[in-house]
């Protein structure tokens, strides 16, 4: 499957709203060559992280590529980093609201709580057990993203209706604040 067939399943589709399957096979080829093309595919979306149930593929894993951008200016610079089968094994007592978006749910905002640290496990794309700690907005997307293989969505999380907003006026927002 190249990247260009790839399609944002936005929300309504049954697979977001499903438990991903385990990766059991990382070293396959055909597994190899999806990673490859969902890479490419978020990097060409400038996304902070790609689940891989949003392109139709039911499998516990997603990818982190943050950086700053305009929706996200103080975007920790990171390098893309593939992450299969993970877990969250600590999570802070610690929890803060932030902005969050999606691409399976475009033009919306909204202020998601999340834990502010967490430590977390997961597979490599070349096997490796990981175990990792990540903090503020890394945590954020490692969240989001985990969520996507849960079957969950930001707007699951959302505490309050007044929490949400279309993008635009978001955008108006955030450049009123900078």
């Amino acid at each position: 499957m190249t990247n260009s067939t790839f399609q944002i399943r936005q929300l309504g589709d049954p697979i977001l709203r499903k438990m991903a399957e385990a990766v059991m096979d990382i070293t396959d080829n055909h597994t190899q060559s999806f990673l490859d093309d969902l890479l490419q595919f978020v990097l060409d979306k400038k996304g902070m992280g790609i689940a891989a149930p949003q392109v139709g593929i039911s499998q516990r894993l997603f990818i982190m590529s943050s950086r700053p951008n305009s929706r996200y200016p103080s975007a920790p610079e990171m390098e893309p980093t593939f992450v299969i089968n993970p877990e969250i094994v600590w999570s802070s007592s610690e929890i803060e609201k932030d902005w969050e978006g999606c691409l399976s749910i475009p033009g919306i905002r909204a202020l998601v709580p999340r834990h502010t640290a967490i430590k977390v496990e997961y597979t490599s794309r070349t096997g490796e057990s990981i175990q990792t700690e990540f903090f503020g907005f890394l945590a954020r997307v490692f969240q989001h993203e985990l969520d996507h293989l849960n079957g969950k969505v930001f707007l699951d999380r959302v505490e309050n209706s007044l929490d949400i907003m279309m993008e635009q006026e978001w955008l108006k927002l955030i450049s009123d604040n900078h």
